[in-house]
């Protein structure tokens, strides 16, 4: 490992860690904000859903405009400024109008600065040997930090702070961005002639196990929809929601801790499988859960779900994407998790009014699908890697 590994480590991990501390409020407290500020339950399912497509085909074709660049950090400060920006325009007069596009346009700016904080983190660990998954806890670290403080300000007459806090959030997130040195892209670029026709974007292998990648994450969308929803109708406090939310991401943050040492001996499949199965159990018992205790011990497994699947997704990409484009093949991973989180959304929110426990047992069907194709594709996998 060089010796300046720690040094940039450091940074790196307050690069996720400023991003997440912002995504952790928008994510789980966001929706909160818009009904406190008049908006109706089909003006906020509106406007998340257009944001959430609008960033499904932008994290794609902002994060290749960096890679065309070469310039991931100033790429990571403006989309920052600009989504800061973007949120601010909440606080003018305008109604619904200007809710939307100041939300909208967080949205779209957001989607490309964690594929390129990840491409970044990449070269990092190719040129220092710096552990990705100890630099990435910090990101957890900041998301979880988030939904504490959140569960304490989503109440009327604080609500502004949420907003105010995200902001700053994407300012700090664009200042430690610029703090960062400058990265070689590796040995990879050369051997491959650094060309577009060199990454595996036009072959037809790649484009299912970028789908079989998305699902896993894809798996949570029942959660991240009406998981504070759900809760909230069995009467579980604000207060105790963000607690809840916040020992899943501390599971995931465990995890992370050992992952270096846990990748020695399994490889990026065998996380992926793991996530798989972690998530049918989650999400089978997840309406059974009626107490508390019950409920924090289901969110532990999220360290798996969540936790092993991005670990396993990002070791894959890293290793079958040339390193120039890497932030496009992030982006590319982000726009499946997208796509198949907004049907995943779309078909939850239909069955959750039918039966608020069904969106539950359709993401472990999905998680149990995942968790055999990616078997099924294992093979192939471990082959491309090693070329």
């Amino acid at each position: 490992m060089s010796k300046h590994a720690p040094a940039i480590g450091v940074r790196v991990s307050g690069l996720f860690a400023s991003h997440f501390f912002g995504f952790g409020l928008f994510l789980p407290f966001f929706p909160v904000v818009l009904e406190l500020g008049g908006s109706s339950a089909a003006e906020i399912g509106l406007i998340l859903g257009a944001g959430t497509i609008a960033r499904i085909a932008a994290s794609p074709i902002l994060s290749n405009l960096s890679d065309r660049s070469g310039q991931r950090r100033l790429f990571i400060l403006v989309y920052s400024l600009a989504g800061a920006v973007f949120l601010s325009l909440y606080s003018l007069p305008g109604g619904i109008a200007v809710v939307a596009l100041a939300t909208i346009g967080y949205m779209v700016l957001n989607a490309p600065i964690v594929p390129l904080s990840d491409a970044y983190a990449l070269d990092v660990v190719r040129n220092t040997g710096a552990d990705y998954a100890r630099m990435r806890l910090w990101g957890s670290a900041g998301f979880v930090a988030a939904n504490l403080v959140g569960g304490t300000l989503a109440a009327e007459g604080t609500a502004w702070m949420v907003i105010a806090l995200i902001v700053a959030a994407a300012c700090m997130n664009g200042a430690v961005a610029m703090s960062l040195p400058g990265q070689k892209r590796g040995k990879t670029d050369a051997q491959e002639g650094d060309s577009e026709e060199a990454t595996p974007f036009r072959t037809v292998w790649f484009w299912p196990v970028l789908a079989v990648l998305g699902l896993f994450q894809a798996s949570h969308a029942a959660f991240y929809g009406f998981g504070t929803l759900y809760w909230q109708a069995m009467h579980v406090p604000d207060f105790a929601i963000g607690v809840l939310w916040a020992t899943g991401v501390v599971a995931e943050i465990a995890l992370f801790t050992v992952a270096g040492r846990l990748a020695l001996r399994f490889d990026p499949p065998v996380f992926l499988i793991v996530a798989g199965l972690a998530a049918v159990l989650r999400w089978s018992l997840f309406p059974l859960a009626d107490t508390f205790a019950a409920m924090a011990a289901l969110q532990l497994l999220h360290g798996l779900s969540f936790g092993a699947s991005h670990l396993g997704a990002v070791a894959i990409l890293s290793k079958v994407v040339p390193s120039r484009w890497a932030g496009t093949g992030q982006g590319l991973l982000a726009t499946s998790v997208g796509i198949q989180m907004a049907a995943g959304l779309s078909v939850s929110g239909l069955l959750y009014e039918v039966d608020p426990d069904a969106p539950f047992a359709l993401m472990a069907v999905l998680s149990a699908s995942g968790t055999v194709l990616m078997v099924l594709l294992t093979p192939l996998v471990r082959r491309r890697m090693a070329i």
